[in-house]
């Protein structure tokens, strides 16, 4: 028998890749990375927010993984197949060139979406290498135990609650756990490895090599099709339809549903403890990615999006949060219990890994203008809004007339206390002002003069309370002097000028104060405590943001130069995290929509300023 490499390190003694090299795979249900190396080290079979199955990312030994890569030394290099989401990873060795193909099939029928099939097809491109896989499935967070049968070419993984089966083409070798496989394939010949959800009305089913070819074919035809549709034809086509890949990525397709990240608690600084469980709905977020989406000519996602907050989004269910709640979970449930996972060691050793998030019951009143501008875009370049979607709208609006003037937790989610957050009030100004506009253009039943005289008042407060005259910017908080990186939105949401005095001015303050070679931080934690200890990298979606005010303020040059550093700091694949650490690593949950949708905004807007 051969001997099981279960107990081998995945990358050098840590057994952890960085965070950016990973590329994404997913079949609008969930999502798998998979490393330069070959090798899945997350995935949740069936839903983004199910427990996860391989979470080698989180616990080099105790999270499972699907390892498949040379057993030579090789150098490797990944790359997407044009305009899809099928991944290619390449092996260069002595022997030969040898490249895995992973994706998981969509544009299917009904049955085989159910499998949840996640495929990994090996070729030799040339001369001759030597391969391992072995697979390591580590259930429920690598919680519960697990057996293994061995049925043939099939390996069944069993556990109280999910069943996996792993059809291949090569022989398997197992044990009570893993299962393995050592072969080499010569110029030409191929391998197939499927691992697919089973259970009674879904037994294993082989997955050839002819099988494997035809759905490949089918799921390389979806992607194409799907971003065949896009409008964008600017300068960075190439990141931009990347990030649109990547946002419908992050789409679950059963609800419309869009979530922020697919992973949970990459660390925000190794070895700090900011890390968060990102797989649900953040209303702002996903409306933030609905804006993007249509910007690009995708009116079948921001629709789906609508549907799932008329179906979940009741504004006469008001709780002591509001209408809203801050985030959904993919299904619309509000319970989303945070709780940590003491057994795994986190990402590079960054405790704790957390699942679910208490930041569900916070109050979070920019949420409202978020969600109430995606609505008002919706009605204005995809489709106009039903009789009943607009009673909605006039509730969260006159439900925002009574309740903006309250201290909340704000966009950054801080666990520092409430303050009057001036990005708060400002989105709160964008949800009245939204509503007015669409009263106005379509002659809908609204109280205006109440919408206005509300209105006009936030705005006079801001401009009274939170101007600093120390500083001569705009500040965090009322009657403060702590600058922040969400002001940025002050002219991109149309609230002001982006070439008035004041805003001209809060420009120089944040590139004085928050700026670092292109780069944004959000705020200095040490200046504005926020209820967590350590530091933090830059912020990319500021980032981006900091691009477009540039270009809108009519520094064009600046703003051209800002983008082109940005894109830089992507990885090998054209994807970002959260955040950019001190010497340009990727931080955070991976890859971010917030990010990817602020990129493709910035360069709508700066190829506008082009001309």
């Amino acid at each position: 028998m051969t001997e099981s490499p279960k107990d081998r390190p995945l990358d050098g003694a840590s057994g952890y890749l960085p965070i950016a090299e990973h590329g994404l795979i997913g079949d609008l249900r969930s999502v798998a990375l998979v490393g330069t190396n070959g090798t899945i080290d997350w995935y949740c079979a069936g839903a983004f927010d199910a427990p996860s199955v391989f979470a080698s990312i989180l616990d080099a030994e105790r999270g499972g993984s699907f390892e498949l890569g040379a057993t030579v030394p090789a150098r490797t290099k990944q790359f997407y197949f044009p305009d899809t989401n099928v991944l290619i990873t390449r092996f260069f060795t002595e022997e030969g060139l040898g490249e895995v193909q992973d994706f998981m099939p969509v544009g299917a029928e009904s049955i085989e979406a159910e499998r949840h099939r996640l495929i990994r097809r090996v070729l030799c491109v040339r001369g001759s290498i030597p391969f391992r896989v072995r697979v390591a499935p580590r259930f429920d967070y690598g919680s519960r135990p697990h057996t293994v049968r061995l049925l043939g070419d099939v390996a069944v993984f069993d556990s109280a609650d999910l069943s996996l089966a792993l059809t291949s083409t090569m022989p398997l070798e197992g044990d009570e756990h893993d299962v393995w496989a050592d072969f080499k394939l010569a110029e030409g010949e191929t391998a197939v490895f499927s691992l697919d959800q089973i259970n009674e009305e879904l037994p294993p089913r082989m997955c050839a090599r002819r099988e494997a070819e035809k759905q490949f074919s089918t799921t390389v035809a979806y992607w194409r099709r799907w971003i065949s549709a896009s409008r964008y034809r600017g300068r960075w086509r190439e990141m931009v339809h990347r990030s649109a890949l990547t946002l419908k990525l992050l789409t679950y397709a059963p609800t419309g549903a869009i979530v922020a990240a697919p992973t949970t608690s990459l660390p925000e600084r190794i070895g700090g403890e900011r890390n968060w469980d990102y797989r649900y709905v953040w209303v702002r977020d996903a409306a933030f990615c609905v804006y993007a989406l249509l910007r690009l000519g995708f009116a079948g996602e921001a629709e789906a999006f609508m549907k799932f907050v008329t179906r979940h989004i009741t504004p006469g269910n008001s709780g002591p949060t509001g209408p809203l709640h801050v985030m959904y979970g993919i299904d619309g449930r509000t319970d989303l219990p945070e709780r940590q996972l003491d057994h795994l060691a986190g990402h590079q050793g960054s405790a704790p890994v957390r699942i679910g998030n208490a930041a569900v019951d916070q109050l979070q009143l920019d949420i409202y203008g978020a969600l109430i501008d995606s609505i008002y875009l919706y009605d204005k370049w995809a489709q106009p809004i039903s009789s009943a979607e607009w009673d909605d709208v006039c509730a969260l609006v006159d439900w925002v007339c009574d309740h903006w003037n309250q201290p909340d937790e704000g966009v950054w989610e801080t666990r520092g206390g409430r303050k009057n957050f001036l990005y708060s009030r400002l989105m709160c100004w964008v949800a009245i002002e939204r509503g007015i506009r669409m009263a106005r253009h379509r002659g809908l039943p609204a109280d205006l003069l109440r919408w206005q005289q509300c209105r006009d008042t936030i705005y006079r407060r801001i401009m009274q309370r939170s101007w600093c005259e120390a500083r001569q910017a705009f500040v965090q908080h009322e009657d403060g002097d702590v600058l922040d990186a969400a002001v940025l939105m002050m002219p991109l949401a149309k609230f002001i000028a982006p070439t008035d005095p004041k805003w001209l001015s809060t420009l120089d303050a944040l590139t004085q104060d928050l700026v670092s070679d292109s780069l944004v931080y959000r705020y200095d934690p040490q200046a504005s405590p926020d209820g967590l200890r350590g530091d933090e990298g830059t912020f990319s979606i500021c980032s981006f943001w900091y691009v477009e005010a540039l270009a809108r303020a009519g520094r064009v040059d600046e703003a051209r130069l800002a983008f082109e550093k940005m894109l830089t700091y992507a990885n090998h694949l054209g994807l970002y995290a959260e955040e950019i650490g001190h010497t340009g690593e990727q931080q955070g949950n991976f890859p971010q929509a917030f990010t990817h949708l602020a990129l493709i905004s910035a360069a709508f807007n700066l190829d506008r300023a082009l001309g």
